[in-house]
């Protein structure tokens, strides 16, 4: 069927072509979840549990930076974790849970591009231009997002929930579900925090946000911030939220930069 432009469409047929695209996006999910449930091994061995194991090159940097600085603590995961299932079918709902997850995860990319096709039609040349960057800067944020939240939150999180005790009666069980939800959440989380130059950006296009609005209250922000970086790492120590912090303090003024210039660029339009 022939393209055609989106004022030309009925109502009908935008939802037809817009059925087809999110058809097509489950299609590349799942296709991506089933060879994630094929190659379990990889998937659970080496990219799951790999934070929390002591090979784990985050774990093995953080060690090899301990003995230079002479701070042992900064060995992470020594200790093996032993991670147990209560319910019958609980690993394999775990296993098509996780399948699902990293096809979603790996298929983002292709998700966002459906989905700029989907509006491609009713923009102009110039949004055309925009909506291209705007879908290529979404998934290298979000993957950016993902990589830092598995390669440095996660150990830091890890390390300190396996060996936190209100007691030395009390020992941790740690349940399957349980570590995984942990991993898999840290990362999604982080995919969608990285994601704020995105959000800033078309908040301004749109008037709601100015780079004076970001300026005036960047101290709120800090504040904000630390408060995240507590939160999502709970780790005790300052080393570790500042290390979660300063990405996303880099970001946040990054985010002011692109204000600057959207809003300098409507400014200007309007003018004219």
């Amino acid at each position: 069927m022939a393209e055609k432009q989106k004022g030309e469409m009925t109502f009908l047929e935008h939802l037809e072509e817009l059925r087809w695209h999110i058809i097509r996006s489950l299609v590349a999910i799942i296709v991506l979840a089933i060879i994630a449930f094929i190659y379990k091994r990889i998937v659970f061995d080496v990219i799951i549990l790999g934070p929390g194991n002591s090979n784990f090159i985050t774990n093995r940097l953080f060690c090899q930076l301990g003995h230079l600085i002479n701070v042992p603590k900064l060995c992470l995961n020594t200790k093996p974790i032993v991670l147990q299932s209560i319910e019958m079918a609980g690993q394999f709902t775990t296993h098509i849970k996780i399948s699902i997850i990293t096809g979603l995860i790996v298929a983002s990319p292709y998700v966002f591009y459906e989905f700029w096709r989907f509006v491609r039609p009713a923009l102009y040349q110039r949004e055309r231009l925009i909506a291209r960057g705007a879908v290529l800067a979404i998934s290298l944020l979000f993957f950016t997002g993902v990589l830092f939240g598995y390669f440095i939150i996660c150990p830091l999180t890890i390390n300190f929930l396996i060996n936190y005790r209100v007691s030395d009666l009390a020992q941790n069980n740690i349940k399957l579900m349980s570590y995984v939800s942990t991993v898999t959440g840290i990362g999604m989380a982080t995919g969608v925090v990285f994601e704020l130059p995105v959000v800033v950006f078309f908040l301004t296009k749109i008037g709601v946000l100015t780079p004076g609005f970001l300026k005036t209250y960047r101290r709120h922000a800090i504040i904000v911030i630390l408060i995240i970086a507590g939160i999502i790492t709970p780790s005790p120590d300052v080393f570790s939220q500042l290390l979660v912090a300063f990405p996303l303090l880099i970001l946040y003024e990054i985010s002011i930069i692109i204000s600057k210039r959207i809003y300098k660029k409507e400014t200007e339009k309007m003018a004219g």
